[in-house]
């Protein structure tokens, strides 16, 4: 991989997390008017910015996973209103559209954690008593 390749990776990552931080500020103080939104605690895990910055996918979670159809729906409803209070909090020179979507990664982490802690993953991994 070249240098600059490299060097524009990592300048997409550092844009994603200051994106990140800077929303889960707008989420923390910001109270919506939208019936979905309102009252709740929305998680911020990740945030994938596109090369050319124009477009970035937030990746949410709504505490305790609670309603997370209808909150991504009134977030991407939403998404102007959103866009306008994170231009208030970060200096870009293009500020990317946002899409959001749902956070699958804790499921998946809970479901391999259910599987690791089967009875059948157990029975593989326990010691072999025959073997001497």
């Amino acid at each position: 991989m070249s240098r600059t390749a490299h060097g524009g990776k990592v300048r997409l990552l550092r844009v994603g997390e200051t994106i990140r931080h800077a929303l889960a500020d707008v989420f923390l103080r910001e109270e919506f008017r939208d019936p979905d939104l309102r009252g709740v605690q929305i998680t911020v895990s990740a945030v994938e910015v596109s090369r050319d910055l124009r477009h970035a996918t937030v990746f949410v979670l709504p505490l305790l996973g609670e309603k997370a159809g209808p909150v991504i729906a009134a977030l991407n409803r939403h998404a102007g209103f959103v866009r306008a209070q994170l231009g208030r909090a970060v200096t870009f020179k293009y500020l990317p559209e946002l899409r959001f979507r749902i956070d699958e990664s804790f499921a998946e982490g809970d479901h391999i954690e259910a599987l690791l802690r089967s009875d059948k993953v157990r029975r593989d991994l326990a010691p072999d008593e025959t073997a001497d």
